[in-house]
């Protein structure tokens, strides 16, 4: 950024769980942000702000202005859930933002983001942390990391050098389709069989090792035949460093009867599987079963 050039504004869409940490770090590193979200949760960031308790980056409040609308010109950083992009997806191509970077769950989100917005420099990113919203305002950020992980195009974003800036690890490399699916293939593994089982991630992994061994298998073809090879060894091996008590929020949604991601992850990998021609019947399996539960 040239002396002449003015400092982005950050508009941090979905400050939820995991837009409302990037919103508060991005803030109380000095940075100018903006939540976009609903009514309801701009008016609650507008009367407390964000509410951070975090051992790593530690306890506070942070206030920022918080709109329904993203600003005009605005470095975007989309933080909803897959299933709220359609809703979001106006409102960010309406302002004609310098640049957007995607934390979206899924592979599938790219396609409709791009063919929005295509003047507009937009990635991919995925990352990994344990953070709940405890209220409206509040979040509990539970692990002790915040990692980041962006495409080598995305290098020169805005968004990720203060992302970098604000505390979380952050780490460029690769192409967006790698970036996205080292995420895809762990996160929809773990989401589909403890939400199946109704159970943490050890004894959902260990309940029946045959459909675990074939989920496994079938992630794994997806991945490579969308071109991003990869290794059920070591799709198991990441599964089963995951901390045994872990929970996913496919399977709390679920549960809850909230709206969810099962077609992001599930989905996803059944219309990926048919149009390569990839069979995946343990997947299908327990998708049918989820979605004939929610």
């Amino acid at each position: 950024m040239s002396a002449a050039e003015p400092a982005p504004v950050f508009a941090v869409v979905g400050p939820g769980a995991v837009g409302g940490l990037f919103a508060w770090l991005l803030t109380r590193a000095g940075h100018e942000v903006v939540a976009v979200g609903r009514p309801g949760t701009v008016e609650a960031i507008r009367a407390f702000g964000i509410e951070v308790r975090s051992a790593t980056f530690g306890d506070g409040v942070e206030r920022m202005p918080a709109s329904t609308e993203v600003p005009a010109g605005a470095s975007v950083i989309v933080a909803t859930k897959a299933y709220g992009l359609e809703d979001v997806l106006p409102g960010i191509a309406a302002a004609r933002p310098r640049e957007v970077v995607s934390f979206l769950n899924g592979v599938e989100h790219m396609g409709p983001l791009r063919a929005a917005l295509p003047d507009v420099p937009v990635a991919g990113a995925s990352v990994a942390v344990s953070a709940l919203r405890a209220a409206t305002t509040v979040i509990d950020h539970r692990s002790p990391f915040v990692n980041i992980e962006a495409p080598e195009a995305a290098s020169g974003f805005a968004s990720i050098r203060a992302l970098a800036d604000a505390g979380p690890r952050v780490k460029v490399g690769g192409t967006e389709a790698e970036v996205l699916w080292a995420k895809f293939r762990l996160l929809s593994a773990l989401a589909l069989l403890t939400s199946y089982w109704r159970q943490s991630a050890g004894p959902a992994l260990s309940e029946d090792p045959e459909l675990t061994e074939a989920v496994v298998s079938e992630i794994v073809a997806c991945s490579t035949a969308e071109g991003v090879p990869a290794s059920a060894l070591d799709l198991v091996r990441a599964l089963h460093s995951v901390p045994g008590g872990m929970r996913t929020s496919l399977q709390e949604d679920l549960a809850d009867g909230h709206p969810n991601e099962l077609d992001a992850l599930g989905g996803a990998l059944l219309r990926i599987g048919a149009r390569h021609g990839v069979p995946t019947p343990a997947i299908a399996r327990i998708v049918a079963a989820l979605g004939s539960n929610a």
